[in-house]
């Protein structure tokens, strides 16, 4: 977890407790915190360095890429306004320099694209002020466009709204079994809120990562904190753990099976390969045994037999 002193501060809000400003080990302060092991190393060109930034938005919910057409050096944890809709936002920066040119490639965006949106400027003290009043203004949004989707009957749930730093535009993240028509809905809420509305669907996961959460093993969600590559996962998994399938144990707090169960699974693979195959059942005096687990850790195989004695 995060520290439980953080607090905002008098600089524009950077969390002041852990004094990491905005870059806490644990996540706690920016979710997908990336650490820039690149950041010290010299360059032979700098004029060769990426000039594409990584901004941060809602604690590191959501991020994007943004090109520097400015003269202007940005350090981790500066406050930036960026190209919004019809307007700017305000955004933190979350990582620099060679190592977002890893990030663009992973996840396949063009580092020289004309459609990247530009950094504006540093953010200014009235930028910081409307983006405040901006954001204090979601968690009642977020309230009243609830209430209005269950008096026009919309089945959808809403699980987050982002409003823009200059306040024009709301995006409105949501979670859905089937297609929601929208069109009703849209016109309401453009109309009491006055903000161009963004209708965003998301998945079961992606939901769970924005609310966050405690798992099981007493740390924060992976998918709050570092995980943003959602797997599939089956009981197959577990089976070759040697995991009971309870599906309220092997279950995270998104209702699906927790992505946990595919980090050590390549390694019970690996050793499983060393265990005899075609050996399910085991001819013997005292009847057929038949296989009913495999210790990986002690290289050893558990049989029973008829009379329900193991070996």
């Amino acid at each position: 977890m995060g520290c439980g002193s953080c607090s905002s501060s008098k600089d524009g809000g950077k969390p002041g407790g852990c004094k990491s400003n905005g870059g806490c080990s644990t996540g706690g302060c920016n979710r997908l915190n990336v650490h820039d092991w690149l950041l010290n190393l010299p360059f032979s060109d700098p004029e060769s360095t990426c000039k594409v930034i990584e901004i941060s938005f809602k604690q590191g919910s959501r991020k994007e890429f943004y090109r520097n057409t400015t003269l202007q050096y940005f350090d981790k944890g500066d406050y930036v306004s960026v190209e919004g809709v019809s307007g700017f936002d305000v955004g933190e920066v979350s990582l620099t320099g060679e190592l977002v040119r890893l990030q663009l490639k992973k996840k396949g965006v063009d580092e020289f694209s004309p459609d990247m949106k530009k950094i504006l400027r540093r953010s200014t003290d009235r930028d910081i002020e409307v983006f405040q009043i901006s954001k204090s203004r979601e968690k009642e949004i977020l309230a009243r466009s609830r209430a209005i989707a269950r008096q026009l009957n919309v089945q959808m749930k809403l699980s987050e709204v982002e409003i823009q730093a200059d306040g024009k535009k709301g995006t409105f993240f949501y979670t859905a079994d089937d297609r929601v028509d929208f069109r009703e809905l849209i016109k309401v809420y453009a109309g009491d809120f006055k903000v161009k509305v963004e209708m965003r669907q998301i998945g079961i996961r992606q939901e769970a990562a924005k609310v966050g959460g405690i798992g099981s093993c007493g740390r924060e969600l992976c998918c709050s904190t570092w995980l943003n590559d959602f797997k599939s996962v089956n009981t197959t998994a577990a089976r070759y753990q040697n995991l009971s399938i309870n599906q309220t144990k092997l279950s995270g707090q998104c209702g699906r099976l927790k992505c946990c169960l595919n980090y050590e699974l390549d390694t019970y693979l690996d050793a499983l390969q060393q265990f005899p195959d075609y050996a399910e059942t085991l001819d013997t005096a005292m009847g057929t045994a038949h296989l009913i687990k495999k210790d990986i850790f002690k290289n050893l195989m558990w049989y029973i037999l008829p009379n329900n004695s193991k070996h």
